[in-house]
């Protein structure tokens, strides 16, 4: 990571979201991780769910958190796939103002050295909505781990250099 130490790090509030139609609280793992590299990271807690594989109630989810003051961004798991019951991004769609294209390009990317041509099958994909960001990673243990770890993690470190999304925020709702 690119970090100046000499910057101070600038907590953000995170919200976590699980979908799936298998997993509840007992056995979300990915959704363990996430949280767990949240917290490790520095950051805040804004909130945690588990939602189904519908997209209206991912998209009321969203919107429920996108319109909290207290959410700066959400990062999800789950439901990226090709599968009929897979509508993360559709949610999203329904949303966003505005894809962040790069994210979804560079998640393939590292997720090519760890599974390797798999992971054409991912639908990862971040955007921005009303001044909030949402990221969201395949529901795999792994995929949270190389979403985080390898984007996630610097790209939310204000101290990250050249740039990240924290800095962006006090502009993200400019028009």
């Amino acid at each position: 990571m690119a970090i100046d130490l000499e910057r101070v790090f600038k907590p953000i509030q995170i919200a976590v979201l699980t979908v799936s139609d298998t997993r509840g609280p007992e056995n979300d793992t990915s959704g363990d991780i996430l949280v767990q590299r949240v917290l490790d990271a520095g950051h805040k807690l804004a909130d945690r769910a588990i939602e189904r594989d519908d997209a209206e109630v991912i998209a009321a989810r969203l919107n429920a958190w996108i319109d909290d003051p207290h959410v700066d961004a959400i990062v999800s798991t789950g439901g990226t796939g090709l599968t009929g019951r897979d509508v993360t991004p559709e949610a999203i769609d329904r949303v966003k103002e505005r894809d962040i294209p790069g994210f979804g390009e560079l998640f393939r990317w590292l997720s090519y050295r760890t599974i390797g041509t798999s992971t054409v099958q991912s639908r990862a994909c971040a955007a921005v909505a009303r001044g909030t960001y949402i990221f969201a990673l395949p529901g795999s243990n792994g995929a949270v781990k190389d979403g985080w770890d390898g984007i996630l993690a610097e790209q939310l470190d204000s101290r990250n250099r050249p740039c990240n999304f924290v800095e962006l925020m006090p502009r993200l709702r400019e028009k």
